[in-house]
């Protein structure tokens, strides 16, 4: 009997729900503070959503293709879709009995969810005044009669289906209609005034509307009607053509225009609505054999739970701690007897710095931006942004720095998913400033986290891990490397001329670039592990990143770990590796971490044979970011900065708290002290003695870093 064949990876999409199923598991632990555990439930339907309009769209389209050279394709896409629907339904029975527990455990705390059939006087006066000062105009029914597609209505991905009767006599005639909910504008949870025992109280928008319902059918001779709520998930892949007569930017937003009428793939309706309300929803939504249907309860679009008001009760989140002041600790530093305080190109001038977000602050960085715009020495600012803050400081700073009289350069991503129509509009207020805005490479999207300055007396970078987002460097753990080092400056530099110029040759001594040799490059330093193991030289790789599901990075990590490497990653997303299986994955261990931040830095640990090598940047290990987008991971020189990004690594791969173990089975159970590596006995000694949480170490750890140089 021939042996069994060992799977040895997980199909991305696969692993992505078991990723989400991490954060839904930190939903559900009771020593997480109630209003953060209901925000974790936002966050995995929010996630959820996303997931269905772009990964589940994609799928679908290669399900129902019937080209005889895709059929393999065609296969494995219908198995994951499969695959995906067990899990749904398995996680969804479990999200059900989650949400009920904390409302619940809220409702005992002084804080009640109430519908329109519980209010009081106080309550139904804030209710009319409110329908009338901020709904009236904002929304309006939809006769179903009269569309045939429900596709083609408002963006809303939120609605009611309305089932209206009129009696004439012994006779009963209906009429339907859709009432878009309009989230968007209004907000869809309110603190109302308090019930007759004194509890919070809080009201979902859909319960205002069906409160006020007949004001929405005056006159017309209705004598009742039902509201049951319902929402769909659309195709969110935007369809970009090739005609080359139009501009990037006229073909994203001629991409926007079909994102908003893509197909649903996932219908989510109250189980209570009538058959013949439901028959006609699912007729107008056009449905296809391998969309989702999901029967649930009143309430949907449990994403906006993540702005759920907190109605006083400080109690019930995490304790506030504010990002500590980082440029006030470089200037302490560095200001002499004169008492003159130093400027950020001085401090970076003396010597690399960095910050890690939210943990430090994001001013940092901002200042930066603010000194360029007004120094008389800079002559150039270049950057690449991808996604952008509502009110974004970045961009103020950039604008008066144009009116300044400097070269300001911007790249700005039209597709980054989901930001497109806000970068559109962000792109269009730089060019009437005067900046020069240039719309990425075509066919490759710029994901690089860059600023480039360039001043009389030299050159400065910045790079980062994550998105130059005020708001992200709120909640996103990310590094930002600030350097005057010529040999990197000039080579981010090199990064923007390629951008410009995408035909034009260019080398990379310094830098990893993708497209251009960041594959390469991490592949040649694995195998230099590979042979040191051999050797018998040190030879383990440590790192931070997102995402590993490219299949020939999965193999070279197999093949690193048959040589005897060490390798071990704590990741936040998709994982197709496999670990701990004799023979090929024994020497890999792997952690997801959710708390309270969003794990999103990248930083990669290769021993060298014991000239360790450290990188930081914008890569993850996928498809898409190794041969599809430019990246950029840069090497850290400073000896400091490469103690603190072994501290960061180091914590995270220590975490006995919140990391849950990533092998691809999908249990995600917590990790222990037995599961870690065994090298953090001495990089951090008495962490298995204790309960380590990585997030709250590193808090700590720059809190007293900061105390003792201000002291």
């Amino acid at each position: 009997m021939p042996a069994r064949k060992i799977k040895r990876t997980i199909e991305r999409d696969v692993s992505w729900m078991y990723f989400n199923h991490r954060v839904l598991q930190e939903a559900r632990r009771p020593e997480v503070p109630l209003l953060e555990r209901l925000n974790f439930v936002g966050i995995y339907s929010n996630n959820l959503d996303e997931f269905f309009r772009v990964r589940v769209a994609t799928l679908s389209r290669i399900a129902e293709n019937d080209h005889k050279f895709l059929r393999e394709e065609v296969a494995v896409a219908k198995k994951t879709l499969k695959q995906i629907s067990r899990l749904y339904a398995e996680y969804d029975e479990e999200f059900t009995v989650t949400v009920d527990s904390i409302f619940g455990e809220l409702a005992a705390s002084g804080i009640r969810l109430v519908d329109e059939t519980s209010l009081n006087a106080a309550q139904l006066r804030w209710a009319e005044t409110f329908f009338e000062e901020n709904i009236v105009g904002a929304t309006s029914p939809i006769w179903m009669n009269k569309v045939d597609d429900l596709n083609l209505i408002a963006d809303s991905a939120h609605y009611l289906a309305v089932r209206l009767s009129r009696t004439d006599g012994e006779k009963t005639s209906w009429s339907y209609a859709v009432l878009p909910i309009p989230t968007g504008r209004v907000g869809r949870y309110h603190r109302i005034p308090d019930d007759d025992n004194g509890n919070a109280c809080v009201i979902a928008l859909d319960d205002i509307l069906r409160l006020m319902m007949d004001k929405f059918f005056i006159g017309l001779g209705f004598d009742g009607w039902e509201a049951y709520s319902f929402k769909f998930t659309r195709d969110a892949e935007m369809e970009i053509d090739n005609d080359f007569n139009e501009s990037k930017m006229q073909k994203v937003q001629k991409g926007l225009a079909s994102r908003r009428t893509g197909e649903p793939l996932r219908v989510m309706y109250d189980s209570e609505m009538p058959a013949d309300l439901l028959r006609r929803v699912m007729r107008k939504l056009r449905l296809s054999p391998y969309d989702t249907v999901v029967p649930g309860r009143r309430y949907h679009n449990h994403r906006d739970l993540m702005s759920f008001p907190d109605c006083g009760r400080s109690d019930l989140k995490y304790p506030q701690r504010g990002p500590l002041d980082m440029l006030g600790a470089w200037r302490a530093s560095m200001t002499g007897e004169d008492g003159r305080i130093p400027g950020l190109f001085e401090i970076i001038s003396a010597s690399d710095r960095f910050i890690h977000v939210p943990y430090h602050s994001f001013d940092a960085y901002l200042q930066l931006l603010r000194e360029a715009a007004v120094s008389p020495k800079v002559k150039t600012i270049k950057i690449s942004l991808y996604r952008l803050a509502k009110n974004s400081k970045v961009v103020e700073a950039l604008i008066a720095a144009a009116h300044n009289g400097k070269a300001v350069t911007v790249v700005i991503e039209l597709l980054a998913r989901f930001d497109e129509e806000s970068n559109i509009i962000w792109s269009s207020k730089m060019r009437d400033a005067g900046i020069e805005v240039i719309y990425g490479v075509e066919g490759l999207k710029v994901h690089s986290k860059l600023t480039y300055i360039k001043t009389t007396s030299g050159s400065y970078a910045v790079i980062g891990t994550g998105n130059f987002h005020e708001g992200n460097a709120r909640s996103y753990t990310d590094v930002l490397l600030f350097t005057a080092r010529p040999e990197l400056t000039r080579e981010v530099e090199k990064v923007f001329d390629f951008i410009a110029s995408p035909f034009m040759p260019v080398k990379f001594n310094q830098l990893l670039v993708s497209p251009n040799h960041l594959r390469n490059s991490l592949t040649r330093l694995i195998r230099t592990e590979i042979a040191n193991a051999k050797k018998g030289l040190p030879a383990y790789i440590r790192m931070k990143i997102n995402h590993i599901t490219d299949e020939s990075m999965v193999d070279l990590l197999y093949r690193a770990s048959e040589a005897g490497v060490k390798v071990d990653i704590a990741l936040r997303g998709n994982c197709s590796l496999i670990t701990g299986q004799r023979g090929f994955s024994e020497n890999i261990r792997i952690c997801g971490i959710i708390d309270r931040y969003l794990e999103h830095s990248r930083i990669l640990i290769f021993a060298g044979g014991g000239q360790e090598r450290i990188f930081l940047g914008s890569a993850d290990w996928m498809p898409r970011n190794l041969d599809h987008r430019v990246e950029v991971l840069a090497p850290v020189y400073d000896p400091r900065i490469r103690e603190e990004l072994r501290y960061i690594v180091d914590c995270a791969l220590a975490d006995t708290v919140q990391a849950r173990v990533v092998d691809g089975s999908g249990d995600n159970r917590l990790r222990t002290p037995a599961d870690l590596p065994e090298y953090l006995d001495e990089s951090l000694p008495g962490h298995s003695q204790r309960s380590f949480r990585s997030q709250d170490e590193l808090y700590r750890h720059y809190s007293e870093e900061l105390t003792c140089t201000q002291r």
